[in-house]
């Protein structure tokens, strides 16, 4: 999963993900220019296995984390310009010293992008819910935590976030994803008592939505069970 070769950087003239604009307008009688992509909302979702005591992340390959990062620690050439020109002609990188495929691995929750009209967040949740993590959950037992706006100064996109309880009656497959979408996900499991060192742990690349919803938990969810997350 981390052997992460090949690497060609072209421009990307269309997408069925984002789409970039420009927008001009005038702002208490300041003329402004805002660049900023179209996306998708999403959904995503904490997922708590009662039997195990633990919660059910994610793991993938971010290509945008991973190439933040190689150009966070690559040396600078010596003319930006020049090497602005190469990158937007689009130039193959899989012959200088790349970092390992690790460093755009993240730990994230279980989630989607809202691009299916016919059917409600909940049931887009559930459906993600399945095919990477391998849980059935019911819709009914989604609950509906918050929503949220992500990006917000290049997308704008919402996330609404959901929390499951499964338990191990629940898994009816290994997960995964879809490989025929090209997703290739590890299913991981942190054990509630490590949750909240887990959260804050900056060595451990994860999305703020690990972070918040593991807060969350803690404020809302241990009482019930009378248990620490470890904070």
């Amino acid at each position: 999963m981390e052997q992460i070769n090949d690497i060609q950087v072209v421009p990307c003239t269309s997408s069925n993900y984002l789409k970039p604009f420009r927008v001009h307008y005038s702002q208490n009688g300041t003329k402004k220019s805002w660049d900023f992509m179209r996306t998708h909302d999403s959904v995503s979702v904490l997922i708590f296995n009662t039997t195990s005591h633990c919660f059910v992340l994610v793991k993938q390959f971010r290509p945008a984390v991973y190439m933040c990062e190689w150009e966070r620690t690559k040396p600078k050439a010596p003319d930006s310009g020049e090497q602005a020109t190469e990158e937007k002609e689009g130039a193959a990188v899989g012959g200088e010293e790349t970092p390992p495929g690790s460093v755009g691995m993240t730990y994230e929750l279980c989630a989607g992008l809202v691009d299916k009209a016919d059917l409600s967040l909940e049931e887009i949740a559930r459906q993600e819910v399945l095919e990477e993590c391998g849980y059935d959950v019911p819709v009914a037992k989604l609950r509906r935590i918050t929503s949220y706006r992500s990006g917000v100064g290049v997308t704008g996109a919402k996330q609404t976030m959901f929390y499951a309880e499964v338990s191990d009656e629940n898994c009816v497959g290994e997960g995964g994803g879809e490989p025929q979408e090209g997703e290739l996900i590890e299913v991981v499991k942190v054990p509630l008592h490590e949750a909240m060192t887990f959260a804050y742990d900056e060595s451990i690349p994860k999305t703020m939505g690990v972070i918040f919803s593991f807060i969350w938990f803690h404020n809302n969810m241990s009482p019930k069970y009378k248990i620490s997350t470890n904070v």
